[in-house]
């Protein structure tokens, strides 16, 4: 039998969820807010009247890391 503080311990150390690296995120599944709205204003307007839509998803996509 163990000491109780040993317990502890071992319990604390094995579940340590944050060793795990961030899984990448993709770019399908990045900004869905301004994708939607984007791909919405293409389909009923057309793409040359939503270029500030295109513009503000190029942003998002650039700021959740993507060279675009």
């Amino acid at each position: 039998m163990g000491n109780v503080s040993e317990k502890v311990e071992a319990a604390s150390t094995s579940t340590t969820p944050n060793n795990e690296t961030p899984k990448k995120l993709k770019p399908c599944c990045a900004c869905p807010e301004t994708k939607k709205v984007r791909d919405a204003c293409i389909i009923e307007n057309g793409e040359e009247n939503c270029k500030h839509l295109i513009e503000a998803h190029k942003e998002c996509m650039r700021k959740a890391g993507f060279n675009i």
